[in-house]
């Protein structure tokens, strides 16, 4: 083909191509809303819960650029990035089959691992997908529609539980075990999950490589020349650090989730040091030498993402004690009353996921009346604020009222970070960079994660609804970031409106 212009698609194709998003949205809104509570059903208590979901960021910061690195440069019969969705769902649906069923906290320990390692192989190419197939003007419309099928999967994912019960199904089970209610739910839509990605990878087709090279029309990333010393010099410096802080969690008795984090800056440091000897050659130092040159916007972008996902993560953690404890004044983990609260948390993530699907159509308009930059602001404001109300409402049905703003911050996450970032990736890397970008969603996830618990009991008194306020803050600081961020006008060439 000699076209170098990428032509649009239409409407059911843009559809077809990010259907496959509601089936990941399946596992991590499972994942999300019940992982707590399937942990302290089996024994786990609040302080070691945050180390446990160590597995589902950990995972992401390891499999997503790996991924994208591979999915760069492949190439089969069955496409570049399909391969990919496919293998993913499949190990994503044994895993939902399973969590729910483990029979002691290891198991699930071990299983929530599985489970996310297999949803980032397939979300990671998924990102990609969009830029991949899309041309500029339509890559906003691509992100949206696949905000709208985060939104929809969450939303039945996050209240199927309490659905199933008000149908009948058991909503309670004997000690160390999980309530039918939820059991179902995994089954039903680890099955809806992979319908919804093999679908994906049987109605779109994908353009081969020379067709993308052909087609990108991104600007070419400016060099970020490589001195070995100054990367020798910070390696020192990130091993350093990371060895005090090892030295103090064991010399004075620290959490040891501090552990994870005095072992990612030594990782770190390694890796600097890695790359100062070997240069970009091979996956790993390809890796290191990409997160070394990246685009300004995505190092301006980092502190939004940190504080944005550490809020979220909060949220993640520890709503389920909160709702059930703060709230229904349920103190007995696997009672009448706490499932019952444990079943609203679900219809929790479910609305605020429903308003981000209706928040994903307003934001466009907020867009438009202020710019991008205050738009974000303005819904990771709101967000803030959705969190710090928890602590002043005592009747659960008003944090429904909580979770508008915090569907507005979600719908923003999903999407106006990405369009910050809109046409300024190469076609030959997009599936690293978006990989890379996934960075600074997990690292704030791992420290939440090696964190919590330490100020939850160290500085908060054992009271989850102060996490939960913490998660709020996290959210106002992101907001404050966002003015850092310097963003760069779309040509006019891409800045038109969908034409699909």
């Amino acid at each position: 083909m000699n076209q170098t212009i990428k032509p649009q698609l239409s409407f059911w194709q843009i559809w077809n191509m990010c259907f496959g998003f509601l089936g990941i949205q399946f596992g991590f809104a499972l994942q999300n809303a019940n992982a707590s509570r399937i942990f302290e059903t089996l024994g786990a208590d609040l302080g070691t819960i945050p180390l446990l979901w160590i597995a589902a960021p950990l995972t992401g910061l390891i499999v997503q650029p790996i991924v994208g690195y591979w999915s760069d440069r492949t190439w089969t019969r069955f496409g570049r990035r399909r391969p990919y969705f496919l293998a993913g769902a499949v190990c994503a649906t044994l895993a939902l089959l399973v969590f729910p069923n483990s029979p002691a906290l290891w198991v699930a320990a071990g299983m929530l691992w599985v489970l996310d390692a297999s949803l980032n192989l397939t979300m990671e190419p998924f990102r990609a997908y969009v830029g991949d197939q899309l041309p500029p003007r339509q890559r906003p419309t691509g992100f949206a529609m696949q905000g709208f099928f985060i939104g929809a999967g969450a939303v039945i994912a996050s209240m199927l539980p309490w659905i199933l019960t008000q149908a009948g199904v058991s909503n309670e089970a004997a000690s160390g075990e999980v309530p039918d209610s939820v059991r179902y739910a995994f089954y039903i839509l680890g099955g809806g999950l992979f319908l919804a990605v093999l679908w994906t990878v049987v109605s779109t087709r994908e353009y081969p490589p020379e067709q993308l090279e052909a087609f990108d029309t991104a600007p070419p990333l400016p060099p970020r020349p490589m001195d070995p010393d100054l990367l020798r010099r910070k390696g020192a410096g990130f091993s350093f650090v990371g060895l005090v802080l090892l030295g103090a969690v064991a010399g004075f008795g620290l959490a040891r989730e501090l552990f994870l984090l005095g072992g990612g800056l030594m990782f770190y440091g390694l890796a600097l040091a890695w790359l100062s000897r070997r240069g970009a050659s091979g996956m790993f130092s390809s890796i290191m030498a990409d997160l070394h040159g990246m685009p300004e916007v995505m190092r301006q972008l980092a502190w939004v993402q940190f504080f944005s996902w550490f809020g979220l993560f909060a949220m993640w953690i520890y709503a389920t004690a909160t709702v059930t404890g703060f709230h229904f004044g349920a103190t007995e983990p696997g009672s009448a009353l706490y499932n019952e609260g444990a079943n609203w948390v679900g219809v929790l993530f479910g609305a605020y996921n429903g308003f981000a699907m209706l928040a994903a159509l307003l934001i466009p308009l907020l867009v438009r009346a202020i710019g991008i930059r205050f738009s974000h602001m303005v819904n990771l404001g709101l967000g803030g604020l959705g969190l710090v109300s928890f602590a002043f409402i005592r009747d659960p049905a008003w944090l429904l009222a909580s979770m508008v703003g915090v569907g507005f911050a979600w719908a923003s996450i999903l999407s106006l970070p990405y369009a910050m970032l809109a046409d300024r990736l190469p076609a030959r890397k997009m599936g690293v960079y978006m990989g890379i970008f996934n960075f600074f969603i997990v690292i704030p996830q791992l420290v939440a994660a090696a964190t919590l618990g330490a100020i939850l009991n160290g500085l908060l008194g054992g009271e989850p609804v102060r996490i939960i306020v913490l998660g709020g803050v996290s959210f106002l600081v992101a907001a404050a970031c966002v003015l850092r961020v310097r963003t760069v006008e779309a040509p006019a060439a891409t800045a038109q409106g969908d034409g699909a």
